[in-house]
C-alpha cells in the first residue's frame, strides 16, 4: 500500500504510533519484543536496567497507540508486538543513524 492511498484517520493513527514509538525506551523495549516473544513488565524492567513503574509508563504508551497488545495470565500481564512490521521500520531508522 503507498502512502498516498491512506485515508486521513489512518494517517492519523499512523502519526500516533511514529510519536509513540520515538523515543529511545520505547524504542528499547520493543527491540526486546522479537516477534512471537512476549514478556511480562518484570522481565522488561529487568532486561532494560530501568524501574518497574517507568516500563509501565512506557508500555501504557505502546500498548494505547497500537503497537503493543498485552494478555493477562493470572498475576502477571504480557506484552508483545501487535504488528510484527514494526521491527523493519525500526531497522531501517537504525541503518539511517548509522
Amino acid at each position: 500500500m503507498d502512502i498516498k492511498d491512506l485515508n486521513p484517520d489512518n494517517l492519523e493513527q499512523a502519526a500516533g504510533m511514529l510519536k509513540a514509538i520515538a523515543h529511545p525506551v520505547r524504542i528499547s523495549i520493543i527491540g526486546c519484543l522479537d516477534p512471537g516473544n512476549r514478556k511480562s513488565v518484570t522481565e522488561i524492567h529487568n532486561l532494560l536496567g530501568i524501574e518497574q513503574s517507568t516500563a509501565s509508563h512506557h508500555l501504557g504508551i505502546l500498548k494505547d497507540k497500537g503497537v503493543l497488545a498485552s494478555k493477562r495470565e493470572g498475576k502477571n500481564t504480557y506484552y508483545f508486538l501487535r504488528n510484527e512490521n514494526i521491527l523493519p521500520l525500526l531497522s531501517c531508522i537504525g541503518d539511517c543513524c548509522s
